[in-house]
């Protein structure tokens, strides 16, 4: 009962804090939390019998299976990866998180065969650190499909549609998804009220002909929006510069509110979060992604999350690899 109430008491806070304010990650934290607070107490009141006990056991056995499956999937979607999109940093994040999963296995058959406790120890240190990082991504990964479902769209005074790349002075499919993605947006609001003010957000880099905005604007311009619907930002090169220099151009405008930010599914959480740090009054909507893309990309996005928020990050880390080590000290001392 313990747990149910407090499984109970997490979601209700979660709650609140999402209708107060949506875009902080604190609400990810509490609602995965309270989920399985509030599983945890399901399963537990529900295991007298026979059946839920081998739920449980089964649950418990497959897992470490289950993790070399992941590996194995990671690795191969790394490969996929490199293969489409290049040898690109980037582009092996999903092959080395495979990798890495593999670690806690590696060390545990030293273990075994080394007989050896710092081994021991340090395995238990690695698990410890993966469970927390796992917990965080499987709230980010849960929190980023909840924002996207209660996000509105048929209110927006203003779209932002965020770059993405050219190829050359062409717009890419990852591109114009997001460009397709705010037409039907820009389209649906039209019917029914003023028109929105859209805004294509992205400067020239060094491999493209001309500025992002300027290629996505005349990719809007084919797609039936009138040129004097549309304001140009080409300065920005980051996420960040996307929304400050946005802002400003709206600013011109006398907007400075119902915006309605355009990225690709995988984006959207991180994108809202970094909108509500720069102080804008925004919300994010995704486009749809090709399938193998998705592993690396929400991955980048995952470690933007923790990059963000390193310091809590470091110090949560730093106590659970000193916890067993500790312990084992301790144990030695006695």
């Amino acid at each position: 009962m313990i747990l149910l109430a407090t499984g109970v008491v997490l979601l209700g806070v979660f709650a609140l804090c999402f209708r107060r304010e949506r875009r902080r990650f604190s609400n990810a934290v509490l609602l995965l939390l309270g989920i399985l607070c509030v599983g945890a107490a399901l399963i537990g009141s529900g295991a007298e019998g026979a059946g839920p006990e081998m739920l449980v056991f089964f649950a418990l056995a497959l897992s470490p299976l289950l993790v070399l499956v992941l590996a194995g999937l990671l690795m191969l979607n790394g490969v996929v990866m490199l293969r489409r999109e290049g040898v690109r940093p980037a582009n092996l994040l999903s092959f080395g998180l495979g990798a890495a999963l593999l670690v806690p296995y590696a060390l545990l058959v030293m273990a075994v065969i080394a007989e050896w406790m710092v081994l021991g120890v340090l395995l238990l240190a690695v698990v410890l650190v993966a469970a927390y990082l796992g917990f965080v991504l499987v709230a980010f990964l849960l929190y980023s499909v909840v924002y996207g479902w209660v996000t509105r769209t048929d209110d927006a005074v203003a779209i932002v549609v965020h770059g993405s790349g050219l190829l050359g002075d062409r717009v890419p499919p990852l591109l114009a998804s997001r460009l397709d993605r705010a037409v039907q947006i820009w389209r649906a609001d039209r019917a029914h009220g003023p028109a929105p003010l859209l805004v294509t957000s992205g400067g020239k880099g060094s491999d493209e002909k001309v500025a992002e905005s300027t290629a996505m604007a005349a990719y809007l311009i084919e797609h039936g929006v009138r040129d004097d619907e549309i304001v140009r930002e080409d300065r920005s090169t980051t996420t960040r510069e996307n929304l400050l220099f946005s802002r400003e151009l709206l600013a011109r405008q006398g907007i400075d509110s119902r915006i309605l930010l355009v990225t690709s599914n995988f984006h959207v959480l991180r994108t809202a979060l970094l909108a509500r740090s720069v102080g804008i009054d925004a919300q994010a909507v995704g486009a749809p992604t090709a399938r193998y893309y998705l592993p690396s990309a929400v991955l980048r996005e995952y470690v933007g999350i923790l990059v963000e928020h390193k310091v809590i990050n470091a110090v949560i880390c730093g106590l659970l690899v000193a916890a067993p080590v500790a312990l084992a000290i301790f144990g030695e001392a006695n």
